[in-house]
């Protein structure tokens, strides 16, 4: 059977599936045994088996949960409030004044979370209401708070790199490494934004009411003490060489243990709450990757991303409209799914096509990592979106709207890595000589 027609069965499948309700990870197992059993001589009952075992036990796995229990945990503290104290000490005088501390508060957050979500909600659990009640424009407020909660996704600890790592064999450590310039770019494009809205609509920006010494901010600056400690000892393991990020996770896990012990945010139930909650997130996202590699594993039989990229490269499209079309792909999928699904989903065919077009995978990596990170704040499945719309009471169309200039602005940030690549290469290029 030709290549195209099977691709169309097994899509028309999978999109059946999914419509009807089915986890994404069992419709990811279905469409894999129906592509062996139906088109190919390979027996589907013992090749799931042993892939699923094989794909279980990956050592890079074990930083997952890890780190998905730090953002658990982290989620609980007092954290966001005294970030929102310690950064409003140092942000107030930029045009736009504390809603920076959304978009600052986000990137710090996100370098000890890894998760969009974590990211998103602990901030915003102080921030929205204070800057609400201090006059801030609600849209600029709900807009800062969707577009730098995703950065949750690129700078590192980035649960999504993690996944991106092991579908693709990368090295985890290079990812990290790749993803940190891309993001502090992302979080000037978002501060330079608020500071031109902020210039052409002065009236909605309140007054400065707060008028703090050298010495009161030095003495505020004692709120940030903690974070940034948790970051430098997790990151700085990594890039100093001296763990794994497996191993950096379990010093994430443990300073975050000690942070909320002594925030007094640590008893016994919040303890178990954010052991269950890192236990569903991890499973949820492990039964998709093992799923996953029985699918990638399915369609390796079938030839399908074989002939896909024998397709691909005779159009002789160039690497920047190959990345165009994906970018496009990925945006209009990111409307209905997940981002881990997103990667997953689709590494098996677009990873390949990638390679074949002479693409740095590691590039790559980052490269839709961010389309990802634009996919939360789209409608319908957009999760940032639904996180806003539970803390503000307003609606997701309304959320969207003040979410789109961060979305083009993400768009941006693509187009400046891609005609400057050196700005994700660079770190792991220098840092693992």
């Amino acid at each position: 059977m030709a290549a195209g027609v099977l691709a169309t069965i097994l899509f028309t499948v999978m999109l059946i599936l999914l419509a009807g309700g089915v986890w994404i990870a069992v419709s990811l197992g279905i469409v894999g045994w129906v592509a062996l059993e139906f088109f190919t001589p390979a027996p589907a009952g013992s090749l799931l088996a042993s892939t699923v075992w094989d794909s279980s036990w990956n050592w890079a796995l074990t930083a997952l949960p890890l780190f998905v229990w730090m953002g658990e945990i982290l989620f609980r503290t007092r954290l966001s409030q005294d970030m929102f104290l310690g950064l409003s000490a140092w942000l107030s005088w930029l045009p736009g004044r504390l809603v920076h501390v959304n978009i600052v508060g986000c990137g710090i957050m996100a370098a000890v979370a890894g998760s969009s979500a974590v990211t998103c909600a602990t901030v915003g659990r102080i921030s929205l209401p204070e800057l609400k009640a201090r006059g801030y424009d609600e849209r600029m407020i709900l807009g800062t708070l969707a577009g730098s909660g995703t950065l949750g996704l690129l700078i590192p600890p980035s649960i999504m790199l993690i996944v991106y790592g092991v579908i693709s064999q990368q090295s985890i450590s290079r990812l990290f490494m790749a993803g940190v310039l891309p993001g502090i770019l992302i979080i000037a494009l978002f501060m330079g934004y608020v500071m031109i809205w902020s210039w052409l609509r002065p009236e909605l920006t309140p007054a400065d009411t707060e008028k703090l010494s050298l010495k009161e901010k030095l003495w505020r600056s004692r709120y940030l003490i903690p974070v940034m400690l948790l970051i430098i000892a997790v990151l700085g393991s990594i890039y100093g060489g001296f763990a794994t990020p497996t191993e950096a996770a379990t010093v994430g896990v443990i300073g975050s243990l000690i942070l909320a012990g002594f925030s007094r945010s640590l008893t016994p139930k919040t303890f178990m709450d954010t052991l269950l909650g890192a236990v569903r997130t991890s499973c949820m996202i492990t039964f998709i990757l093992v799923t996953a590699a029985f699918l990638s594993m399915a369609m390796g039989f079938t030839g399908i991303p074989r002939h896909l990229a024998t397709w691909v490269d005779s159009l002789h499209l160039s690497p920047y409209a190959l990345l165009f079309v994906l970018g496009i792909f990925y945006i209009i999928l990111g409307c209905f799914l997940d981002g881990v699904s997103m990667l997953v989903l689709t590494a098996t065919v677009v990873l390949p096509m990638v390679k074949a077009a002479g693409i740095d995978l590691l590039w790559f990596g980052i490269f839709a990592v961010i389309v990802v990170e634009a996919a939360q704040i789209t409608p319908p499945v957009g999760f940032n979106l639904f996180v806003l719309q539970g803390m503000s009471g307003r609606d997701i169309l309304h959320i969207t709207k003040a979410a789109m200039p961060f979305f083009f602005l993400m768009m941006l940030g693509l187009v400046i890595i891609t005609l400057v690549p050196q700005i994700v290469t660079i770190l792991p290029q220098t840092m693992m000589r």
